[in-house]
């Protein structure tokens, strides 16, 4: 006979959550999927919390961690990996609860085949979308080598974090404590007035840091973080690197600085308190943008890192694309999976974005294999500091699979109940025979051409 599961009273715990995020029980019980009623009476201690209420609880309060919550974790990823879009449908949430509850052994072991089967797929389209594109895994590209190795290794680097948390919980945020930091290292800051100087430049053997004097505020403060960071981890870094697969200099020297960078935004947007404000503020840019004084590329980049286990974020897709829809910046806590060679999908937002600067756009999306997604995508421009010199222009995106999007203060300017835009990967991987922006055919199916025909393309996929 299974052990019953032990009941959890945590009316408290939970009034607690809900005012933190200023809701009235009515909005906290929507969030939950329950009655006013049944809300009020866990609240006051006349009802325990069961698995897939506190499961809900986690899912949409990811900061607030109530105690003896496996069940709820294990409840979680059973629904998510059976929910999974390549599978039936999944048996009703009663079913699954029961046997997450009774045979949790079972439960552990689906939800680590799952994973299993997401990383193997990944692995599996890499191979696949570097065949089409006539890229062999030998040829691939320093950077392309250390864009994968964050992206396997789920863009959250723990020992990085914890330590980068615990600095900062040390020093604090201001800028002026880093510098005195780094002065204790024997490093001074110096500011250049030449605005065709490198951003960031470091002489060792007189123990400057030479920042170029056109960099804006945030980008100052990142890249004094950075150099801080690649001291005072140094020892981990050089353990990681040590133990990747990178098997040129190159490539070791950009995971050092990919590292660093990683480690900079843990120290400037501390894990812990950053998740949080930024679940308070439903995930609104701009405004983490000024609590956490960083720009908006980096607390974008940031929310896509919040996959501390036991203490996850929401999963977010996060990349860049510059003026030609090359992905210079991507990571994915989600399903959706980005083009490693190539251009995206053409239907994608982030492409408007980038015509249109300091601009917000949304969309709501579909991918083929039948999930939604929220998305916002932002056109920046970094200025060079002279008018000889062109600007950099480019567009960063952000979202979340549609579940979320009542965490997610932009999925509110769109309207769900209209039909999604059908996206995909990219046009040699998507499946779709019916786009009419496609640009090539799938590298996996024929296609047939008819000399006294013409439609969008000139061919047929078949």
């Amino acid at each position: 006979m299974p052990r019953p599961t032990p009941r959890l009273y945590a009316g408290e715990q939970l009034r607690a959550i809900r005012r933190t995020a200023g809701l009235n029980q009515a909005a906290m019980a929507a969030r939950l999927g329950i009655s006013v009623s049944y809300l009020s009476q866990l609240e006051s201690g006349d009802r325990p919390l069961t698995p897939s209420v506190t499961a809900a609880l986690r899912r949409r309060h990811p900061g607030a961690l109530i105690e003896s919550e496996a069940p709820a974790m294990r409840l979680t990823g059973l629904a998510t990996a059976l929910a999974d879009p390549v599978l039936p449908p999944a048996p009703p949430s009663e079913a699954i609860e029961r046997l997450a509850e009774e045979r949790p052994e079972i439960a552990d072991r689906i939800i680590a085949l799952h994973t299993a089967m997401r990383a193997a797929e990944e692995r599996l389209q890499m191979v696949e979308e570097s065949m089409a594109s006539g890229i062999s895994g030998a040829a691939r590209m320093p950077w392309e080598a250390v864009r994968d190795w964050f992206h396997i290794a789920g863009n959250y680097v723990d020992p990085l974090d914890r330590a980068a948390e615990a600095l900062a919980e040390q020093l604090g945020p201001e800028e002026a404590a880093f510098a005195t930091r780094l002065a204790e290292h024997g490093i001074t800051i110096v500011a250049t007035t030449d605005e065709t100087a490198p951003l960031r430049a470091l002489d060792r053997r007189r123990g400057t840091l030479t920042l170029n004097g056109a960099l804006p505020p945030e980008s100052r403060r990142f890249l004094i973080a950075h150099q801080l960071a690649a001291i005072e981890f140094a020892g981990t870094i050089d353990e990681i690197v040590n133990g990747a697969s990178a098997s040129s200099i190159e490539a070791r020297n950009l995971l050092r600085i990919g590292l660093a960078n990683y480690a900079a935004g843990a120290l400037t947007m501390p894990y812990a308190r950053f998740r949080t404000v930024a679940r308070q503020m439903r995930h609104d840019i701009d405004r983490l943008c000024r609590r956490f004084g960083v720009s908006f590329e980096q607390a974008c980049h940031r929310l896509s890192t919040l996959q501390r286990p036991g203490a996850e974020g929401i999963p977010f897709y996060f990349c860049r694309v510059d003026m030609a829809g090359n992905i210079t910046k991507r990571h994915s806590a989600t399903r959706l999976q980005f083009a490693r060679f190539g251009g995206a999908c053409p239907l994608w937002i982030v492409h408007e974005a980038v015509a249109i600067p300091d601009r917000i756009v949304v969309q709501h999306a579909e991918t083929p294999d039948g999930v939604r997604y929220v998305s916002m995508a932002k056109g920046l421009v970094k200025p060079s500091g002279s008018f000889t010199r062109s600007p950099r222009r480019y567009a960063v995106t952000l979202g979340c699979e549609a579940e979320h999007a009542a965490d997610f203060v932009y999925a509110d300017a769109l309207d769900r109940s209209a039909p999604p835009i059908p996206i995909g990967i990219s046009c040699r991987l998507c499946p779709r025979d019916d786009c009419d922006q496609r640009a090539f055919p799938p590298a996996d199916r024929d296609i047939t051409v008819d000399p006294d025909l013409r439609g969008t393309v000139p061919y047929r996929v078949v």
